[in-house]
């Protein structure tokens, strides 16, 4: 499988997905750090994917995505956006709507 086929695997197979730099409990980057912050305060589970240790994802997800930075989360296959965005629409309240409707459409909810 290429990698723009794994990416649009990982991306359809996963509700609420977050490409980031280290792990939900080790983040190796303060965007990624915040970011995973806000989403687990939502209360659902989510996927992640580590890209300091996927360089092909690393290296090419930008480009599939047209976004130039880590983290991205993308929820229901789309693209939600990075750091700003995901703590900005926390801030408002969006996030955890947006998130607890892609968990209960995919009945992964808590």
């Amino acid at each position: 499988m290429d990698i723009t086929e794994t990416l649009k695997e990982q991306i359809e197979s996963n509700p609420i997905l977050l490409y980031m730099k280290g792990s939900p409990n080790q983040p190796q980057c303060g965007f990624s750090a915040r970011t995973v912050q806000a989403l687990m305060s939502c209360g659902q589970r989510f996927a992640f994917v580590d890209v300091l240790s996927n360089p092909d994802v690393r290296a090419h997800l930008p480009a599939y995505a047209n976004w130039p930075t880590f983290p991205q989360l993308w929820v229901d296959g789309e693209l939600i956006g990075g750091c700003d965005i995901v703590c900005d629409m926390f801030d408002k309240g969006e996030l955890k709507t947006l998130i607890d409707e892609a968990a209960a459409k995919h009945g992964v909810a808590e």
